[in-house]
């Protein structure tokens, strides 16, 4: 009976063993998957901006750049006014120049004795003075050089002393084409269409 007695005590520890190694387990495993979670969240609306910029309406000093021009000789200069208008919501890092010859001929593409371009500034409107086509503009207000004179076709000028780079802001410019007094007889009844294009970039 004794040893009976014995054996059966040895088992019940063995199984009283066993079980408090599977509960240590089980505290084991619910140490490894139980956490604590905290979530927050916050939205932002993005929207894009506008790079706008355009020129003065025409049929007025605002825009003199479709006033054609004839009869001009050697020493002549002829003139024109625009505005030059960022009406984006952007500001811009640079404003740049191309003028090609749609019509091209001597006087643009000798580019010494051929046109010579220049554009000024103005932080007023250009005052104009005479009739179509022959105008002529005064600043009543302080004037700026944006594009020194050089030949009349180019690409990507930088023009300087713009306001318009930022967003809102409106340029009065002139711009000034002359025939050099050394342009010879070769330049008689000549015939160039100067196209000007105005780039913005952001």
């Amino acid at each position: 009976m004794a040893r009976r007695s014995s054996a059966k005590k040895g088992r019940w520890r063995l199984a009283a063993s066993l079980l408090v190694v599977l509960l240590a387990f089980s505290f084991v495993g619910i140490g490894v998957w139980a956490t604590f979670t905290s979530t927050t969240s916050a939205s932002t609306s993005v929207s894009s901006g506008t790079v706008v910029i355009q020129l003065g309406a025409t049929g007025a000093s605002t825009n003199r750049l479709n006033v054609n021009a004839s009869g001009i000789g050697p020493g002549d200069t002829v003139q024109r006014s625009v505005d030059l208008i960022n009406s984006g919501t952007m500001n811009l890092s640079t404003i740049t120049l191309t003028t090609t010859a749609t019509t091209s001929s001597l006087l643009d593409t000798d580019l010494t004795n051929g046109l010579q371009m220049a554009i000024d500034g103005c932080s007023v409107p250009w005052t104009e003075s005479g009739t179509s086509p022959n105008f002529t503009y005064s600043c009543s207000g302080s004037s700026s050089i944006v594009l020194a004179s050089r030949a009349v076709v180019g690409s990507g000028l930088a023009l300087s002393s713009l306001g318009a780079v930022t967003a809102g802001v409106t340029d009065h410019l002139r711009v000034s084409l002359t025939l050099p007094t050394a342009a010879g007889n070769s330049f008689q009844n000549q015939s160039s269409t100067i196209q000007y294009a105005f780039t913005g970039v952001h």
